[in-house]
């Protein structure tokens, strides 16, 4: 019998970028050897209910800030029978314009977001350049627009969402940062997001060069391992070697694993 607390999660990849080591670590790396970042969303879903974590960035931001837009997110979404009309509920993790580029879309959908998160996009912080260069000023209008027409249900701090789902204030890398927790057949699968970007951030204790709060940041992997019974249990927002540790989602070879069965290592 399924259970109504117990989930399928897809990790789905839509982009990616070319870049070396010392882009993606604060204060650079030794070496300087090519370490793509790889861009995903998510679907986590039972009989009961699903749920879309993040939504992506779309062919214009794509277009304008150097991003290769490898399938549109509909794309992902269709092939697990489901289309963004259908949604009825959408987690946000945070606002960077790679997780919140394709709002729009959801044009039915509730949106989960940290309150801290919605402060922060329309606060002070967004005078100064290199606090709001990760963010896209149409994205964050949209989420007033939601705001206004009662779409947006906002959480402080851990928050349960459903039976089985919740959310977890990390902050760091954005002021509202969550990552979202899971229960699976194999236990509790806790999706970082950019609470850590690549397995080494975590493993190294190490920071991604883009945070807003360095503190928060080195605290929140703390809070990842609290959430999880282990390692094998957190799973980075952007590393390609997911594809490396997890099995392939039916009919998505090459774009799409499964994260609530065990991986290789």
């Amino acid at each position: 019998m399924d259970r109504d607390d117990q989930y399928e999660i897809y990790m789905i990849r839509y982009g990616r970028s070319d870049r070396n080591r010392p882009e993606n670590f604060y204060l650079g790396d030794p070496h300087d050897t090519p370490m793509p970042i790889e861009y995903f969303y998510w679907v986590i879903r039972n009989a009961a209910r699903s749920f879309v974590v993040d939504t992506g960035f779309n062919a214009e931001t794509a277009g304008r800030r150097g991003r290769e837009l490898l399938r549109p997110v509909p794309e992902g979404l269709q092939v697990l029978g489901m289309t963004p009309d259908a949604v009825s509920d959408v987690i946000l993790t945070h606002m960077h314009y790679d997780h919140a580029g394709n709002n729009d879309l959801f044009r039915g959908a509730r949106f989960h977001l940290q309150e801290q998160e919605m402060s922060f996009v329309t606060g002070k912080c967004m005078c100064h350049d290199l606090l709001r260069h990760p963010f896209e000023e149409e994205d964050v209008v949209t989420m007033v627009r939601n705001v206004f027409a009662g779409r947006v249900e906002f959480h402080d701090g851990a928050s349960e969402i459903a039976p089985g789902i919740s959310v977890h204030r990390t902050g760091g890398h954005s002021k509202g940062l969550q990552c979202v927790r899971v229960n699976t057949a194999r236990g509790p699968v806790v999706l970082a997001s950019d609470a850590a970007h690549y397995y080494e951030h975590i493993e190294q204790n190490r920071a991604f060069a883009v945070f807003e709060n360095l503190t928060d940041l080195l605290e929140g992997y703390r809070l990842l391992k609290k959430l999880a019974p282990s390692m094998q249990h957190i799973v980075p927002g952007h590393d390609p070697a997911v594809f490396e540790r997890y099995p392939p989602a039916e009919g998505m070879e090459g774009w799409g694993v499964r994260l609530d069965l065990p991986p290789s290592h």
